[in-house]
């Protein structure tokens, strides 16, 4: 039987993240770890300055903005009215719209690259938002999506309904780490060439539980150097989705 609904409740998920737009520290990892997200969006798609790149789960616009600073134009997409409003306020010169991933508010071809900010994993089915992805893709546009693995340890214990160590505490009743292969067919079958990789040593400074945020400097330290070898490779605590619309 499954773990999980098979669609994701949309009045859930936007009190959820409603509600955390109050936090201060919403953004989850340190700046650092943030720009290597960004850096691997910039080598994986190779787009130059100037193209036109949608962050889909833009939350408080982090991304976005260091999308921008990269020299694209930025269109960041997030379900939640708060953390849009949020984004709005830290990011005047950029443009920021309410959406649904699974019914983006664009046309067809409207964009050159897409990033999704660790949003796949909240979806118990993302082939809706795979096929959007594919939609407002340009032919020859690019995307990139990142996760966490459910094949790392630490996610798996911490964040996946099947461990007997799951906290519920900061995430939402749809969210699962996900596998690899899985979102690869998934995204693949919209007719999207796609890659995977694997990364680790992406720093946390805030998570929701008091109690886990007092063990972030330990976790960051055994992440950043356990899963470097390369035969712990897909063990890491990030997938990496990647690829092209033909």
């Amino acid at each position: 039987m499954s773990l999980q609904a098979t669609t994701q409740s949309k009045a859930k998920e936007i009190a959820f993240f409603d509600r955390h737009a109050a936090e201060r520290d919403y953004d989850a990892f340190t700046p650092a770890s943030s720009q290597r997200l960004i850096d691997a969006f910039v080598r994986l798609t190779g787009l130059a300055p100037g193209a036109r790149v949608a962050d889909l789960g833009c939350g408080s616009g982090a991304f976005s903005a260091l999308l921008a600073a990269a020299g694209y134009q930025v269109t960041g997409v997030d379900i939640s009215p708060a953390l849009i409003k949020r984004a709005q306020a830290a990011h005047p010169g950029i443009e920021f719209k309410v959406g649904d991933v699974e019914h983006l508010p664009f046309s067809h071809g409207s964009f050159d690259g897409v990033l999704l900010s660790a949003i796949v994993h909240h979806l118990p089915d993302p082939s809706r938002c795979a096929h959007e992805v594919f939609r407002i893709l340009r032919k020859g546009g690019r995307f990139m999506a990142f996760d966490p693995n459910r094949m790392n340890l630490f996610f798996y214990l911490y964040r996946d309904p099947s461990s007997p160590f799951y906290s519920s505490v900061g995430v939402t009743e749809n969210e699962r780490p996900i596998l690899a292969k899985e979102v690869a067919t998934t995204f693949r079958r919209t007719g999207l060439r796609v890659e995977t990789e694997f990364l680790s040593g992406l720093s946390y400074h805030y998570v929701a539980s008091g109690l886990a945020r007092a063990f972030l400097p330990i976790y960051n330290a055994i992440d950043r150097y356990a899963f470097s070898p390369q035969f712990m490779r897909q063990f890491r605590s990030f997938v990496i989705t990647s690829g092209e619309k033909q």
